[in-house]
Order: C-alpha cells, then structure tokens, then sequence
C-alpha cells in the first residue's frame, strides 16, 4: 500500500445522500451467464431459494437485510447469481491507493495467463526495482537486481505486502514500459464498463488513479474468475527468497467470515479501502459474495482509515452472511 505523507485535504464528508442500485433477480442471473466461476452463477436458484421471475427481487431482498453501510465515503455489494444488494455513497471518482493493483494482477494474468498451482512465466528484476526495494515513503518488496524471480511469487509480492515496486516491475515486464501498461489499464477498464475509472499508474501512488466502489465491484467479479487470482489473494503469508523477510497479507478479514480475498488500500488522500470477497452458503449452493468500501477517513492517518475500511467491510460481509439465507426464503 503507498504509504506516501501528503498535506491533508479536508476530511471528507458524511454523505447524507442515500442510493441504491437494486436488480432484479432476472437482470442478476443474466448478467451471470457465463462467467464460468466455480460458484453458482445462474439457473435454478436451489431449494428454499426465489427463482428468478418468481416475483422476489433483490430490491425486497436488501430492504430486509438492513445493511450496515458506512457512514461516509461509498460501498456497494453483490451476490453472484442473485445480484446487487445496493450501491451506498455519491459515486464520484476518488482516490483508490493501493486498491489499484486488483487491475494490475488483472491485466498481468489476461495477458500472461497461467495454470492454477502453477509458477507461471520467469521474470527477471531490473535495477530500478531493487533499488526502489527499499524505499522509505512506500510500500514495498525486497527483489535483487538480476535475480529471477517466478511470476507467481511477483504476483504474490505485488498483492500480498502490496509491493509497489514489485507492480512496477510487472508493468515493464508485462509490456514494455509502465506507460503502455497503465494505457492497457484503462483500455481493460472501458470494457469492462468502469466508465467512473481512471488510471495513471501501476500501483496506486498516484492520487490522479480514482474510480468508484460501483466500477471496483465491476472489476473484482471479473477477477475472481480466474482462478490463480483467487488463489494469490487469498494467499496468507509471502517469503521474499534471499532477503529473509515474511510478509502477512494486509487484509485483516482474510480467513474470517467465510472471506477469501481481496485486496486493500490506504494513503491520505484516498483514506482505507477495501474489496473484500467473501462464500456463503445458500440452500445447499456456494455463492461468491463481493463488497467495497472506498473512501474511510479520508485526510487522517493510513491507520485510522485502514481500521475503519476493515471496520466498515466486516460489519457488511458479516451482515450479509448472517442475514441473507434466511431473506432468501420463500414467504
């Protein structure tokens, strides 16, 4: 996560404007079809589970829920085959710290695509790389200039520890130069639909990088199909080879309440944020719950605004896996 001290804008606002984007169960599972998860994406919801059309929308779904949506900044979140529990928060660009790198994994893997368990490509650190290894203003991860490293571990060391430095050298890696990959960032981002999204680098220092909780729940479905993403974000602990040093990942929800990902983000002017992704089941059926929390505490520490990005994302996963199964059930 970047960890640069910048003066501190005005702390941001308590938004008193209240939205939701609610689906219906119908538009949910057609949006579904195909995305190819090993979650239950679309078709017959399950036993004691509203089929789409049956007259259940995820409209009357969320009401029941009673969501526990933070105060100030945005979230929004979804339920793989059964849709949007809502949308929370003005959703206006922001800073996205280090939140950021759930585009570069994505990018990284859509065009150097590898097999689950497996190490994936050799890459080689550069200079640049080691000698920003041990930068005193960001987050980084030791590499050694000339030592090749697999791109798994690299993967691992961008999302784990969130190495900028390591995301740096993904992006020269990857396509050349970190320009041409930040052009593919936001090429991949257009198609997605993340109209709300812009990005100026890699790994998320750049304040001028900014999306909206919306478009990062866009992004991390996409993600989470791939299964050798899946498995680097939910990956505990990182050993970075030669330097003796073992990371823990930055998510503190990792582990708990069924949460088998995401990734985190913090710095000064974006405030804590956090995309979480967490199981639950469901009349017999494993479906993938997915939030994000953008925007806590902005203008104040990198601690305050990471405690209550993870505050406000476990009260929501924790919510909506206690509250959902039994709001799913035929009246």
């Amino acid at each position: 996560m970047p960890h640069t001290r910048v003066p501190a804008p005005a702390p941001s606002s308590r938004f008193g404007f209240r939205r939701s984007l609610l689906v219906p169960l119908a538009a949910a599972l057609a949006l579904a079809t195909g995305m190819g998860t090993w979650y239950a994406l679309g078709g017959p919801a399950g036993p004691g589970v509203p089929a789409a059309g049956s007259g259940a929308t995820v409209a009357a779904v969320a009401r029941s829920l009673h969501l526990p949506w933070p105060a100030e900044g945005q979230a929004s979140v979804a339920v793989e085959g059964i849709g949007s529990l809502g949308t929370r928060g003005e959703q206006r660009p922001v800073p996205i710290a280090s939140v950021t790198k759930v585009m570069t994994a994505y990018v990284i893997l859509k065009e150097h695509p590898m097999r689950a368990g497996a190490p994936g490509a050799a890459v080689t650190a550069d200079e640049q790389a080691a000698n920003e290894s041990y930068s005193s203003v960001e987050t980084t991860a030791p590499v050694l200039a000339g030592r090749t490293y697999t791109q798994r571990l690299l993967l691992e060391l961008m999302m784990v520890p969130s190495g900028n430095n390591v995301a740096r050298l993904l992006a020269r890696w990857g396509e050349g130069s970190e320009k041409a990959f930040v052009a593919k960032m936001n090429e991949t981002a257009a198609a997605l639909g993340m109209e709300r999204t812009t990005y100026t680098g890699v790994s998320g220092m750049e304040t001028s990088t900014r999306s909206t909780a919306a478009d990062q729940l866009r992004l991390a479905r996409a993600a989470m199909k791939d299964p050798v993403f899946r498995e680097i974000v939910a990956t505990r602990t990182v050993e970075a080879p030669g330097a003796g040093v073992t990371f823990r990942n930055t998510n503190k929800l990792l582990g708990r309440d069924g949460v088998i990902g995401l990734k985190t983000g913090s710095s000064t002017p974006a405030g804590g944020n956090l995309v979480w992704a967490s199981t639950q089941d469901i009349a017999g059926t494993t479906r993938l719950i997915l939030g994000v929390v953008l925007h806590q505490r902005a203008g104040t520490s990198l601690a305050e605004g990471s405690a209550a990005a993870h505050e406000a994302g476990r009260a929501l996963v924790t919510a909506v896996r206690a509250t959902l199964p039994d709001a799913l059930r035929p009246v």
